[in-house]
């Protein structure tokens, strides 16, 4: 199996390069690039996954995505296009990236067996979570927010946890895709996830889904 290709993305020079020290380390991965997030989305096409560091949050309050890392606009426009792995300094940035689209999240002093596993399970489309921060994240109330799913959302979002897009899952129910993009997004709604990856973790939460 070919090794996988990583675009290491931060605004720190010094994490880029502890990172790529990392990737170097792991014969199933192979260092695609360097980038800071500004450069991120000019050098995706080279690699397979994205390992993203959105670096520690300031101290006082910044404008938006001025010293976290490029924040969660950046990691969204890659994240469109490119699995990404999200090392984060906390709870507030780990629900961030989700809501950004990242598929993994783990702590930024993570190791190479964990982030390499994460790197693996984003690109086969699966979502991980530190443990730790998973238990922070999932601090939500224990009902569906907009109400209960419908036999067919809960369909649906079974087969999201298996990382079909649309066009998978409306080939799978025998729907267009246009009526699968509508229930995604109706099960976005009600369990108040900002993406499919936080809709995962909620679902999870409430026992819709098993990861």
């Amino acid at each position: 199996m070919e090794p996988l290709r990583v675009l290491v993305v931060s605004a720190d020079p010094l994490a880029r390069a502890g990172l790529a020290a990392l990737l170097g380390a792991r014969p199933e991965l192979r260092l695609a690039g360097e980038a800071e997030p500004a450069r991120a989305q000019a050098v995706a096409r080279e690699a397979d996954a994205a390992l993203w560091d959105l670096g520690a949050p300031p101290a006082p309050p910044t404008p938006r995505g001025a010293a976290d890392g490029g924040g969660a606009e950046a990691l969204a426009v890659l994240a469109a296009g490119l699995p990404a792995v999200a090392l984060v300094a906390g709870e507030a940035q780990a629900g961030e990236a989700l809501r950004a689209g990242a598929r993994a999240v783990l702590h930024r002093g993570a190791g190479a067996e964990a982030i390499a596993a994460a790197l693996r399970a984003a690109v086969a489309g699966l979502t991980a979570l530190d443990p730790e921060l998973a238990a922070a994240l999932l601090r939500a109330p224990a009902a569906e927010a907009g109400g209960p799913l419908t036999p067919r959302e809960r369909e649906v979002l079974a087969l999201v946890a298996e990382g079909l897009g649309n066009k998978g899952i409306a080939a799978r129910l025998g729907i267009s895709e246009h009526t699968a993009k509508f229930h995604v997004n109706a099960i976005l709604g009600k369990l108040g996830a900002g993406s499919r990856a936080e809709a995962i973790v909620r679902a999870a939460r409430l026992g819709l889904v098993v990861l």
